[in-house]
């Protein structure tokens, strides 16, 4: 039986064996959490007409069509790949798939998360849903969760690289 990849390199290595070399500019990016992987893809921007600077919103047309023709011309091949991973991994594949400026989801997961919030906490909430920001307590809840990530990258990614590290020292411990 074949190796059952482990860490998020050899997922993404086992992902860059699995892609055809010809579908992106370089080997796929993997993001893995406990429920899903993410597969990111850069592909080959569109050569436009030469002549002068063009338009942002015509690059971002021609980006979106060639993501667009991407994503109908590997479908099948996509589902397979996405199919074994799963049932090896036991975890939701997702794509994702870059050109130029332009990024685009194939079928992400929403995975549902239980919270408990003291009144303060849900009042932030509900703050949010009166003044129009949010239709629900989840949809504000998320948007919190997305103004952290983006005011806070720098922290949450050193967070992350120690997790690794933790991870990593782990595996080289006794069985």
């Amino acid at each position: 039986m074949a190796h059952r990849p482990e860490t998020t390199d050899e997922l993404a290595a086992w992902f860059a064996g699995q892609v055809p070399d010809d579908w992106f500019t370089a080997p796929p990016a993997v993001t893995v959490d406990r429920e899903e992987i993410v597969v990111t893809g850069e592909i080959a921007a569109p050569s436009l007409d030469s002549e002068g600077e063009r338009p942002e919103t015509e690059r971002g047309v021609a980006e979106e069509s060639r993501i667009s023709a991407f994503r109908e011309e590997t479908r099948g091949r996509r589902i397979k790949i996405a199919e074994r991973a799963e049932s090896m991994m036991r975890r939701k594949v997702s794509w994702v798939v870059r050109c130029g400026g332009t990024e685009v989801p194939f079928t992400t997961l929403s995975a549902p998360v239980m919270t408990r919030l003291r009144m303060p906490e849900r009042q932030v909430l509900d703050t949010l849903i009166g003044a129009g920001v949010a239709r629900s307590r989840s949809d504000a809840l998320a948007w919190c969760v997305r103004l952290v990530s983006r005011n806070q990258e720098e922290w949450i990614d050193r967070l992350r690289d120690a997790i690794s590290e933790v991870d990593r020292v782990r595996g080289e411990g006794p069985p």
